[in-house]
């Protein structure tokens, strides 16, 4: 086993003891968005649009953290909740709107 795949491990394990529904959701995300890239369901300019939205979201994460340390408030987990259900619904739509990448 590399370093990179035991440091990962580690962050994602981090990431689990703090909240297992937002990591595990975030890490499924994440396995769908690679999926379209693989199947050529989702193109470039889709992949980079959810990335950075997953991206601001993992942000947002990481500064609610640490203004309430470590921690997130309920109403905090909520709105992470609703966000991630709307990047849900943003991957379906993307992979099934028929743009398909150029071979």
């Amino acid at each position: 086993m590399n370093r990179m795949m035991i440091g990962m491990m580690l962050l994602a394990g981090v990431a689990f003891a703090q909240d297992p529904t937002i990591a595990q959701r975030k890490e499924n995300q994440q396995d769908r968005i690679a999926n379209g890239v693989k199947n050529g369901s989702l193109t470039p300019k889709e992949t980079a649009n959810l990335e950075n939205k997953e991206a601001g979201l993992n942000k947002e994460i990481r500064t609610d953290r640490k203004a309430n340390g470590g921690n997130l408030t309920n109403n905090e987990k909520k709105q992470i909740d609703h966000q991630q259900n709307k990047l849900s619904r943003n991957i379906y739509h993307d992979k099934h709107n028929a743009a398909k990448q150029k071979p």
